[in-house]
């Protein structure tokens, strides 16, 4: 709303660019080592003592934010069908906890149903509200709402989804190859950046509101609702998948304890669930939005580390041929760890530019400068049993 078409188009391509660098670069080493993120972070620039921490931050983040997109769509519910919406928080989120319990499996074919539906939805929301007055109008009008400069709006469209471009190994692992991460990402980005956001300028402009639940009940009623509520559902999975990793590698990093997937997946489930239902989740928001600037610089420390420093490359070549991983990791780099922190300052503190860009860059430059001077040694080895 506070942004002309034109200035938004700027703004996101400013912001896909970034995530798209970011989650194939990220994304192409997950495929290489057919590791997730938290586990890769052993050998990128962490150890495998700060990997558990990256895991329980990246668990921590994402559990909250499946608490608070489960409390949204307890509400969407309640006002589609009435109830109470603690009720529907409650089933809502049991229900994307069952659709993440078998993996990629219940995920994809969750995937395949809500993803065109939501496409379609949004062609024909087009169709009909910005046939209603000439698309040129809109095109050319004023920004509706308060003004937006175009840092404000790269840093929406790339904090946005930075948290998912971090943790593209998690998906990009079972690719065949470096083309695939390169297609998935760049499709996926395009279509929900150029089509799916711009789509929703216009109709922000056609309707002048920023409410996207309005937005969709005022173009396509009680359908264009379901499907929102389906599409929901589809994103929230993904909360849930990454913080099971994230878990899983945390509880085998501190405890050497090897937790099933699946299992983590339900406590995951009914906590992130019940803190939705008593209304929790909510109180989260700021916190989980300051948890959020800790997450880039993981990713420009382990792309800083994995393409440009290579401490630990030739053991992850090495290992990558017997299909197995490194008999030992780094214990703790105290180096990363202290980078981790200036970089999430940056990104706190720094006002100018885009502060989700401004703490990946410095942490790929601070650590790139420490593997120079080679500080990015660690203070043990860990032994590692067998394959996460």
């Amino acid at each position: 709303m506070g942004m002309t078409f034109w200035q938004a188009v700027l703004a996101v391509t400013l912001g896909a660019v970034i995530l798209e660098i970011v989650a194939i670069a990220i994304g192409i080493a997950g495929m290489r080592e057919g590791l997730s993120t938290t586990v890769l972070a052993r050998w990128s620039g962490f150890g495998r003592h700060g990997s558990g921490l990256v895991g329980i931050v990246i668990a921590v983040c994402l559990l909250g934010w499946f608490g608070v997109q489960s409390a949204v769509l307890g509400q969407g519910m309640a006002s589609l069908l009435g109830g109470p919406a603690w009720v529907w928080a409650i089933v809502g989120g049991l229900a994307i906890t069952a659709i993440v319990v078998p993996g990629f499996l219940g995920m994809a074919w969750t995937a395949w149903i809500t993803v065109p539906a939501f496409l379609a939805l949004a062609g024909w929301a087009v169709v009909v509200e910005l046939g209603k007055q000439p698309l040129g109008e809109l095109i050319a009008s004023a920004p509706p709402g308060p003004a937006l400069s175009l840092a404000q709006g790269a840093t929406l469209v790339a904090g946005g989804f930075i948290v998912g471009a971090v943790i593209s190994p998690d998906m990009c692992r079972f690719n065949k190859s470096a083309a695939d991460v390169v297609k998935q990402t760049i499709i996926g980005i395009t279509l929900g950046e150029y089509v799916l956001a711009l789509v929703g300028v216009l109709l922000a402009h056609a309707l002048r509101t920023g409410d996207v639940v309005a937005i969709v009940t005022t173009t396509s009623g009680v359908v264009g609702t379901i499907v929102l509520v389906a599409a929901t559902t589809k994103t929230n999975d993904w909360n849930l998948y990454a913080a099971s990793l994230g878990v899983t590698s945390a509880l085998h990093t501190a405890f050497a304890i090897k937790a099933r997937r699946a299992v983590v997946t339900i406590v995951l489930g009914v906590v992130g669930t019940a803190l939705a239902a008593l209304g929790i989740a909510d109180h989260l928001v700021d916190f989980l939005i300051l948890l959020g600037v800790m997450i880039p610089p993981i990713a420009g420390i382990m792309v800083a580390e994995y393409y440009v420093v290579r401490t630990w490359r030739p053991v992850l070549d090495e290992s990558r041929e017997s299909g197995a991983l490194p008999a030992s990791a780094p214990g703790w780099v105290p180096a990363a760890l202290v980078i981790w922190l200036v970089a999430a300052a940056v990104g706190h503190y720094v006002t100018v530019g885009i502060p989700a860009l401004n703490a990946l860059l410095a942490a790929f430059i601070l650590y790139a400068i420490a593997g120079r001077l080679g500080l990015t040694g660690s203070t043990q080895r860990s032994l590692l049993a067998d394959r996460d």
